[in-house]
């Protein structure tokens, strides 16, 4: 229906927005639960639907949501055919967290926390005791590590506990800022090709009477960013993953469970100026903003000192029918970084966060090029970036 034009527009209310399921259904579940039913000690079984394993593998595969495998049965006939086994059979997904990006949600997998404790609230953040933006998954600036992110890994947790534990990954993940402080712990085992990682992480997973695995691909993710998720690109390596999934599903190990999920899915926004707000030329959303940043699907805005209600009101008026655009105590509030936020993390999080509710992004042509440039996005808290498979396979 087409609204009379005398008629104030109908803005999104951040509490309305569909908040991740921390503590039942999201990626910060997984471990502790699989760990739980392994009998690691001061973990509980957070996603009930599941059925406890003496060995465990984690297959996430990077970019690869729930709307994805469900649109795609003739690319990915293995991955779509579990999708009845998600969630303990349930048939359903779980959620990523929010920011439904790279860097918090693969803290989220390997703390097993909610952004709002493991402190990595997004793609770039503020760092509060230098006022710097922090690039979460280059780590740049530097920033020392155990006072960004302090808590230990499940991995770490479930080694100390007698797990035989291993992450099986791409070499040059080994040494990153963002393995040490959210997937750290037992073995990591680098392999360069698909096929050689999927061999591995069966022949670890068979290593222990209790063991729990990590594998990843990245390539799904990287090929939507590029060309999107609707190119023969992305497709071609959909096809791939499919078939590395079913060449781990079949050497399982006796007495194993694989779950194979992913830190988000994935959008493709249009190149023309309604979808693409390009904030480095657009003079309302600048003004008293110090700093962007976030993502252009999940934005953190800092503002000058003494205008964050004016920020938030333009920031509101501009964008409110297509973001969710909230102070940093209402996204709080409505859940959307978790059940508790850490001192430490509080500052983190923007004056202003703004996410994407339709086919939108924020870019900074000038800023982020890079980003700016890419086809498929992500980020927010829509379900074809939100949700994400846990399909599984048992022996």
């Amino acid at each position: 229906m087409v609204q009379p034009a005398w008629q104030d527009p109908v803005l999104l209310a951040p509490e309305a927005a569909p908040a991740p399921e921390y503590g039942a259904g999201s990626l910060a579940d997984l471990l502790p639960t699989l760990a739980a039913g392994q009998g690691v000690p001061g973990f509980e079984a957070m996603i009930p639907e599941l059925t406890p394993a003496d060995r465990n593998c984690v297959f996430l595969i990077d970019g690869l949501g729930w709307e994805q495998i469900k649109a795609h049965p003739d690319e990915a006939p293995f991955l779509h055919s579990l999708l009845p086994t998600s969630r303990g059979g349930t048939g359903r997904p779980i959620t990523s967290g929010f920011p439904s990006t790279t860097a918090t949600s693969l803290a989220s997998v390997g703390t097993g926390l909610a952004p709002g404790e493991h402190g990595l609230p997004g793609y770039t953040a503020r760092n509060p005791e230098t006022g710097a933006l922090m690039n979460q998954l280059r780590w740049k600036p530097w920033t020392e590590l155990k006072a960004w992110q302090p808590y230990p890994t499940v991995f770490q947790l479930a080694d100390a506990a007698g797990v035989r534990t291993a992450q099986v990954s791409a070499p040059g993940f080994e040494q990153t800022p963002l393995t040490k402080v959210a997937l750290s712990g037992g073995s990591f085992l680098g392999r360069l090709t698909g096929e050689d990682r999927m061999d591995l992480a069966a022949e670890r997973l068979a290593a222990g009477d209790r063991s729990l695995v990590y594998t990843y691909y990245s390539e799904v993710d990287g090929q939507g960013h590029r060309f999107g998720v609707d190119s023969d690109a992305w497709r071609g390596q959909l096809m791939y993953v499919d078939g590395l999934a079913r060449r781990l599903a079949e050497q399982l190990p006796p007495r194993s469970a694989l779950y194979i999920t992913a830190d988000h899915g994935m959008i493709d926004i249009p190149f023309d100026e309604e979808s693409r707000i390009d904030f480095d030329e657009d003079w309302e959303l600048s003004a008293g903003v110090a700093l962007l940043g976030g993502e252009g699907r999940a934005r953190h805005v800092y503002a000058v000192p003494g205008a964050q209600a004016d920020v938030l009101t333009v920031w509101r008026e501009v964008l409110g029918e297509q973001f969710w655009v909230a102070s940093r105590d209402e996204a709080i509030a409505a859940g959307w970084f978790g059940p508790r936020i850490d001192e430490r993390v509080y500052g983190r999080i923007g004056d202003v966060v703004a996410a994407a509710h339709d086919d939108v992004v924020i870019t900074a042509s000038a800023k982020e090029p890079h980003e700016s440039a890419m086809v498929g996005m992500h980020g927010s808290l829509t379900p074809v970036e939100q949700l994400v498979p846990l399909l599984e396979v048992r022996s």
